[in-house]
């Protein structure tokens, strides 16, 4: 059985861990309203729509591949990604995920006040911002003014290396984030879940299925970069073209476009 191999695995897996965080997530409106209504304070908050590992596509250059993609009944977007490293939670990520959430929604010949609201929310390891709060809310200010430029676009850092109280809502989701055991958690609502993904047998085999997706994926992506990396090489040292180039890598034909927009 797939389970065996990942059994170990997933005992220690936490929320602020990426693959559990998308398989717990995963068309689950339900807790995902539920964290937002703790980190942005607001209770009537109605989520209506989840998705996890999201790409969003850009034709001319990186796509961003979003761990939740939520949308609320308001129509606002939401993009949450866990960051165990300060390296995939810098400034300027928060940035371009936030101008792909716009270039995501805005179709042609709309009007520019048509944009959603968005929320672009890291749940980081630690303390990336590097002030010692818990919470950061980042949003556009007139210097001159020091009013908001009120844009609609918010950014927000959750630092999870900040030491709580027990009781309060974020400290304890913040607390719950890096529990490997349910019956530690202090959200029973979430805790609950983090139970049946790991003790359930219909849980522990969605896990184990999805950690087995994930390798394949991660092998498939290896062998495209390497692909790709000899195709710019072959070009380099023969000036061949990228056509002339994949051929001699005898890349398949239904295949050699997906590289020729890499290139």
């Amino acid at each position: 059985m797939i389970e065996e191999k990942y059994l170990e695995t997933l005992e220690k897996m936490r929320l602020i861990d990426d693959t559990f965080f998308s398989a717990f997530f995963d068309n689950n409106e339900e807790d995902v309203e539920y964290i937002l209504r703790i980190i942005l304070e607001k209770a009537d908050l109605n989520v209506i729509k989840v998705q996890t590992q999201k790409s969003v596509e850009n034709m001319y250059g990186r796509s961003v591949r979003c761990d939740v993609f939520a949308t609320d009944d308001a129509g606002k977007l939401y993009n949450i990604e866990v960051q165990r490293t300060d390296a995939g939670a810098v400034p300027t990520r928060a940035r371009y995920n936030s101008s792909m959430l716009d270039y995501h929604k805005l179709k042609k010949k709309a009007k520019y006040n048509e944009l959603p609201e968005t929320y672009v929310i890291f749940f980081t390891e630690n303390d990336v911002l590097k002030s010692g709060e818990k919470i950061y809310h980042i949003d556009r200010v007139i210097r001159e003014t020091q009013k908001l430029f009120e844009d609609g676009t918010h950014i927000i850092y959750v630092n999870g290396s900040f030491e709580g109280e027990a009781g309060k809502p974020l400290d304890d989701l913040i607390h719950d984030f890096f529990c490997d055991n349910p019956k530690e958690m202090r959200h029973r609502q979430l805790a609950e879940r983090v139970e049946f993904l790991k003790s359930n047998k219909s849980g522990v085999k969605k896990m184990c299925k999805l950690m087995e997706d994930l390798q394949k994926e991660a092998a498939e992506e290896s062998k495209k970069a390497t692909l790709l990396e000899n195709i710019r090489a072959l070009m380099e040292t023969t000036k061949w073209s990228a056509q002339q180039a994949m051929d001699a890598l005898k890349i398949p034909a239904d295949e050699q476009e997906k590289y020729i927009a890499l290139i």
